[in-house]
Parts: structure tokens; sequence; C-alpha cells
């Protein structure tokens, strides 16, 4: 069995007793201890998580195709151990998913996964004015210790209708994930004309929007990706 926990909120620390796996960002694993000799490995994951090989060929085209392409490491775990994982100094946000609960995430603000969460890409509609484009990540909740860690750029906020029905407007180039039941996937918002068009990028002229009768919870982080719309005149 897996547990997730934060350390300093920029490290995850991972405790493991039995025998289990975990995926990560490669590269992300920073320290480990465990009783005796090392008990764990580490192993390149080639095609993705998925259980067979013809999901995983497919996924790992669409994951080109899209450019949701997510280096893997596979953690193999034997027996208790603690280990360590970090990317550049980000934040690290831990949610354990309950089943059938969907996180929909850029594959870059992906640190690890335990195996009861179900991974895949899919197309969204609202993805074209983002710096994302028309895909995203998606990790489901297929047992009772499916955990996901993600990253931030800086110490994040979490907007959430789920109990007071707002509507929730975020800066689509913010944005790192929204969790619920189902996919709950965001409309665009334009607010576009001449006066609001130049020099103005995302958040300003667009955003993505939840109304209130869609239950969900949104990450959003203290700093804009580069890219999406801007036009300005000097």
């Amino acid at each position: 069995m897996i547990q997730f926990e934060t350390v300093n909120e920029l490290t995850l620390k991972v405790t493991c007793s039995g025998n289990d796996v975990l995926f990560t960002k490669a590269g992300a694993f920073i320290a480990g201890e465990s009783a005796g000799g090392k008990n764990y490995t580490f192993e390149k994951v080639l095609l993705g998580p998925q259980g067979n090989i013809g999901q995983a060929l497919m996924g790992s085209l669409m994951r080109r195709v899209t450019g949701e392409n997510l280096p893997l490491m596979k953690v193999n775990m034997h027996g208790e151990s603690v280990t360590y994982y970090a990317n550049q100094g980000q934040h690290v946000v831990i949610y354990k998913l309950s089943m059938g609960e969907i996180i929909s995430v850029e594959s870059e603000n992906i640190l690890a996964f335990t195996q009861d969460c179900k991974y895949s890409v899919r197309f969204i509609g609202c993805g074209v004015l983002s710096q994302k484009g028309l895909a995203t990540s998606v990790l489901t909740g297929n047992g009772n210790n499916a955990y996901v860690a993600i990253l931030s750029d800086g110490n994040p906020i979490v907007l959430s209708n789920v109990k007071n029905r707002n509507t929730i407007s975020v800066d689509p180039d913010a944005v790192i994930c929204w969790v619920g039941q189902g996919h709950c996937d965001p409309q665009v918002k334009v607010d576009v004309s001449w006066k609001t068009f130049i020099g103005q990028t995302s958040g300003e002229s667009y955003a993505f929007e939840w109304s209130g009768g869609q239950p969900v919870s949104v990450v959003v982080q203290p700093s804009e990706r580069e890219g999406g719309i801007s036009v300005r005149m000097d």
C-alpha cells in the first residue's frame, strides 16, 4: 500500500508497505530509504502506463500527436520504504481520487500517480485558445488508493463550487487541473473587441468558465504559461 504526503510543500513523500507500483515524472526521484537493503527499483516506461500493449501503443501515439507526451518512470516497490520526489522547486499538491472521480491535468504538471489511477489522453473542445491545444491528460480513480501528485509554479489556489454552486472563471494559461465526477470540461468565454483584443491575453480576452451546474474543483497557479494569444501595439 502507498501513501502520499508533502514535505515543506515542495517535495512528495511516498510511504510504501508491501509490494506496489508507482509512476513518476522521469528524473523526479531525489532520495529514499528502506529497511535493510534497497528494495525499490526504477524502470523507464517506453509506451505508457496502460495495462496492455495495444492500449499502450495507442496511448503513446495519441500523446505524441496531441503534445501531451509524458516521460514516465515506473517505481517497483518490494517491502517497506520511503521515497521522495520533486521537480525544480515547484509546489506539490496531492489529490486522492474516489472511485470514478476524474482529474484533467496538463501533462507537464503531473509529478506522480499510483497504479489505482487509470491514465489516458483525450481531446477537449475548449483547448483551442489555450497554450495546451486540444488535448488533456486524464487520471480516473480506479481503486481505493488512487493518489495523484501535481506540480504548481508557486503556491496554488483551489476554487470549488461543489457546495455553493458559484460560477468559476479562470485564465486558461494559469489553470493546472480540474477535478470532479465526470470530465467537467469548462466552456470558453470570449470577450473580444478592438479595445479588449489589443495588448491583452488569456484571462482578459478569454477565460475558462464552469457554471454552478458543474460541481468542480479547479487548481490555479500564481503564474501564467508562455503562449496563448497576445496582440500588442507599441
